[in-house]
Formats: structure tokens, sequence, C-alpha cells
């Protein structure tokens, strides 16, 4: 694919479409992490004189109706301060103002505002692609989804390329799809084993080891025949499971943290061996042979917690995870939401080689899908 720093922008127009859907609480951005995710190409756009006209989503507002709770006013007013430029809202696509302000940075308002989003409209992808010189997709987080603003666009553009974020995302994702420093590590947790199942099915061709955790162990427990209490399970996914663990690649935990609530009611720690038929499984304990092989690896991929961090009565596993990857000297790369607040709450995103701004993009990625951003984007060729 074309990428923005082969490009020359001296004095260009920039539409930049970014992933700035970030949580908010009143007028206030409550995590910044996506925003600063923009920065560099936002810099390096203006340190070439260009203008610039950003573009995202923010919610799941209802689409051609303006709803000031989903409003990027607030997301405006956060980037202003961190760039220390002026950047200004633009609620119309047909507005005068629209690279022809004092402001060298503007925002479109909520691109779901807008009638054809969803819909991959070739008309206001068309619109999106023909309003600055060269159209520049930096929202990896959105990769995933075939939209105006994340695909009909590009097409249409007459010169579209890659931002320098979905640069590196593209670099260090194919890098760890494609490894030579071995032993290659996999960590895979979270809730289920359905929503993790194509990203397992296809790391396991590529990992040497796939340590599971969260309601994801719960499964291949049980489909391995252990008593599992009352934990959450799939028990659809059972016969898959077992299919998996015959590749003897899978790590199971040997010791776990149970409850009968989720409060925190008779919190023990035992035996997998030893579970009740009245307790759930809530958080997995890091065993030796875990901390070794990770500490061994050359590459690791980590995708889900190892239980209900989120309570510090079940958040051990996913802590100490996090801070045997964040001392080991493996190349590191982490993505999805859960995982990234996990790095937040326990050690530095710099303990980690590369943080993925992706969740389900990620995911795809990971599986070895071709994400539709990416396709087309690869399709285009300079002035086509």
């Amino acid at each position: 694919m074309i990428n923005l720093s082969s490009l020359e922008i001296k004095n260009k127009n920039l539409v930049i479409r970014v992933d700035m859907n970030v949580p908010i609480s009143g007028d206030k951005v409550l995590d910044t992490t996506r925003i600063t995710a923009c920065i560099p190409t936002i810099n390096y756009a203006l340190k070439n004189n260009a203008k610039i006209l950003l573009v995202s989503h923010l919610g799941r507002p209802t689409e051609s109706v303006f709803e000031d709770q989903f409003s990027l006013k607030p997301v405006a007013a956060c980037l202003s301060e961190i760039i220390d430029e002026s950047v200004e809202v633009v609620d119309q696509l047909d507005s005068k103002k629209i690279f022809n302000s004092a402001s060298r940075v503007q925002i479109l308002e909520n691109i779901r505002f807008f009638k054809g989003e969803k819909d991959n409209s070739d008309e206001l992808g068309s619109i999106l692609g023909s309003l600055g010189h060269i159209y520049v997709f930096d929202a990896f987080g959105t990769a995933h989804r075939k939209q105006a603003s994340t695909h009909s666009a590009i097409k249409h553009a007459s010169i579209a390329c890659a931002g320098l974020l979905m640069e590196k995302e593209n670099s260090f994702l194919s890098q760890a799809l494609n490894v030579d420093d071995r032993p290659y590590l996999a960590v895979i947790g979270g809730a289920k084993v359905s929503t993790k199942l194509e990203l397992i099915k296809h790391i396991s061709n590529v990992a040497d080891h796939i340590i599971v955790g969260g309601g994801i162990a719960n499964t291949f427990l049980k489909a391995s025949g252990k008593n599992i209490g009352t934990s959450l399970v799939e028990d659809s996914m059972l016969d898959v499971a077992k299919n998996i663990l015959n590749h003897k690649k899978i790590i199971l935990p040997k010791r776990v943290v149970t409850s009968k609530t989720f409060k925190g009611e008779n919190v023990n720690k035992k035996s997998i061996h030893d579970i009740l038929e009245s307790e759930m499984i809530l958080d997995a304990c890091l065993e030796q042979e875990v901390i070794s092989l990770i500490y061994s690896a050359k590459t690791i991929l980590w995708n889900g917690p190892m239980g209900v961090f989120e309570n510090i009565y079940f958040e051990e596993g996913t802590r100490e995870l996090a801070k045997a990857i964040a001392t080991s000297e493996a190349f590191s790369i982490a993505g999805g939401g859960e995982t990234l607040s996990a790095i937040n709450k326990y050690i530095k995103l710099d303990d980690v080689s590369y943080c993925s701004t992706g969740g389900g993009a990620f995911l795809e990625f990971m599986e070895g899908k071709v994400l539709p951003s990416i396709e087309v984007l690869n399709s285009k060729e300079i002035g086509s």
C-alpha cells in the first residue's frame, strides 16, 4: 500500500480518517489513548504545512440525526490542548469553511451522523474522497468495517494512502504472523472461545505454545474432562475445544482462584482437580511453568485477561502475567480493549514492545483475514 511518508504532501489538503472513538463524560474525554495514537500523523502533516480535515466516528448515534451526546466537540477541545493548535469543528460536508479557515486542523462532525456511512455509500464515499488532495486512512481500529469513510472514500479518492499509525500497525502485526524469533508464545484470554476461536486456530499454526485463560480456559478444562462447577462455559464449543487440545499446544491452568459469587464469597486458590460443584473459576494462577515460558520466549502475543481482573479478588493472574511480560526480553505485541486496560492498570504501555489500537480489527488481522480497508488501500496506485 502507499504510505503517507512516501508522498509529497507539502501545502496539500489532507482528509485523514482517524479513530477518535473515545469514552466521554459530559464534555470531558476520559481516555485519550486513541487520540494520542493519531498525533504522529497530524504532526507530520502540520510540519509539512498541510491543512487537515479529520474524520472519525463516536459511539452509535442514529444515522442522519444529530445527537449532542455523540458530538465530536469534546474530542476537538481535547485534541486542541494536546497539539496546542486550534481545532475547528465542521458540521456540513459542503461547508465553505473546509480548508478555508484560519485553523490548520479541522474535524468533521461524527461521520455516523451522515447518511450512507454504515452502508458504504458510493455517494458519501465519493464526497469524502474528493474533499482534499489526498485521503489518508489512519484508523486501524475501524479497518475491519466496510463503510463509506473506511472503504468507499479510499476507493473514490484520486490518491489514498495509509497514515503513520496504519503503517505501523500493518508492519508490527504482520511481523507477529511471520515469526522468525522463537519460541513464539501466545497468551489468549477472555470470556468465550467462540469470539477467539479463529484466532486460536490461526495462531496454533505459528505459535509454539498457547496459554489460555479466563472463561476460554473453562471451556477447554471441561472439554479435557475436568469439573468446573458453576463456571462460565460454552457447552456448544466443547467438541471444537477437544479438537484444538489434540494439537498439544494449549496450556491450561493447573491452579485457579474460585468463589461462589462474583462478590468474592469463599475465595480460594486450589488445584483444578478440587473444584466443588458450587464454585466458579474466576482467575488463573500463574505457575512456574508459565512464567518460565514467558521468560524463555522470543516473541509473545497477548490478547485477553486471565480472569475477572476488574475485581480485586480475581486480578492476580492478569496482574502477574502483565508484570512477567513487562520484564521479559521477548518482542511482545498486545491488542484488545481489555488487554490494554490491564496494561494501563498494572504496567506501562512502554513495557510492551507494541500495543495495537485495534479491537475487532486486531482480532481479524491476527486471524489471517484481509481487512476491507487494507484490501482497498492495497489496490490503490498513485493517481488511481
